[in-house]
């Protein structure tokens, strides 16, 4: 049986800069009121020149130690879930490693918008072997350079962020007197993926099924391709679906959840899972309107803003889930 695992300290960091759905507007044919209906967003933060995955992951980083009142030193493992990290190599982990003084294991983690349930589950393996650990799972998303800019149907969706969680086998709860300070304990999570849906959701620039050589024009495969119609139908099933098979294996229902804290990838995916959850509006955690898309960094943002607003009290039962590229899907069950 595995020993308990505990989330000790969350951290998220957005970029200054906002775009609005007007300003959007102006870049490429849409309007507030059509990103709205569709999405409901409306406006998204963009990474300043320069600013890059790991710089981004630091600020969280620091934010996550600091509630969880632990040094950079006292991490032996960095996790980095990512899909547009600072170079194809080395990992982005260790750029974040460079940055904060961190030693020890570091690598990253292609999940997608599920990046973060993956990590927390891969984060209990490696507890299971090393009780005494204490990870830094993180998130880093600049997804604006991944963004076609004259595609309306991608370009209104996406946003850059990062997020941190520290994670322990240690039962003792932190004091810090920090609004992001828990001892959140990891009931149970579940990960699953289908290759088969693969192009539904994809961006080949870099990689090897699209070689390229000095002086090549950058052309569509670099940027965010995207099967809208489909992937909605995919995403509220497999949200759903793992959420529930969540809560048959562990003897919960939903009445025994406090809040769900989902994948913030649009507004009516969020509405339809909670629909076939049978979930009240009001127990759904919704912050996609500032946001937007910000793949595996969306629930430790939902969830960060949730514990500094008070909506996440002591003795909650949280629900997060996500969708992601690959397809990649997953829920993970959190006793505050």
């Amino acid at each position: 049986m595995l020993h308990p695992v505990y989330i000790k300290g969350f951290g998220y960091y957005v970029p200054e800069r906002v775009l609005d759905n007007l300003e959007l507007a102006s870049m490429v044919n849409t309007s507030n009121e059509w990103i709205l209906e569709r999405t409901g967003i409306k406006e998204r933060r963009i990474a300043a020149p320069g600013q890059t995955c790991s710089d981004l992951i630091c600020q969280a980083a620091r934010r996550a130690m600091d509630a969880a009142g632990c040094k950079a030193e006292e991490i032996t493992h960095l996790l980095v879930g990512t899909v547009s990290g600072d170079d194809a190599f080395p990992a982005t982990a260790v750029r974040v490693q460079q940055k904060l003084g961190i030693k020890g294991m570091a690598f990253d983690l292609s999940a997608a918008c599920t990046g973060f349930i993956y990590g927390l589950q891969l984060a209990r393996g490696l507890l299971a072997i090393e009780p005494h650990a204490k990870i830094l799972v993180t998130a880093g998303e600049v997804l604006s350079m991944l963004t076609n800019w004259e595609d309306r149907a991608t370009c209104v969706l996406f946003g850059d962020g990062a997020g941190a969680a520290v994670l322990s086998a240690d039962e003792t709860a932190p004091r810090t007197g920090n609004p992001l300070t828990v001892n959140a304990r990891i009931e149970d999570i579940l990960c699953n993926a289908d290759g088969e849906l693969s192009d539904l959701l994809f961006c080949n620039g870099a990689g090897s099924s699209f070689p390229y050589k000095l002086g090549d024009v950058v052309g569509p495969e670099n940027f965010i391709q995207m099967n809208g119609r489909e992937l909605f139908k995919h995403a509220v099933r497999s949200m759903s679906s793992i959420s529930t098979q969540l809560l048959e294996k562990t003897g919960y229902g939903m009445d025994d959840i406090d809040l769900v804290v989902p994948h913030q990838a649009n507004l009516r995916i969020i509405t339809a899972v909670a629909e076939r959850l049978g979930v009240p509006q009001e127990k759904v955690f919704i912050n996609v309107h500032k946001y937007g898309n910000t793949s595996a960094v969306s629930t430790i943002l939902g969830m960060g803003e949730a514990l500094e607003q008070g909506v996440i009290r002591p003795g909650m039962r949280i629900l997060i889930n996500a969708f992601g590229a690959g397809l990649t899907w997953g829920a993970a069950l959190l006793k505050f």
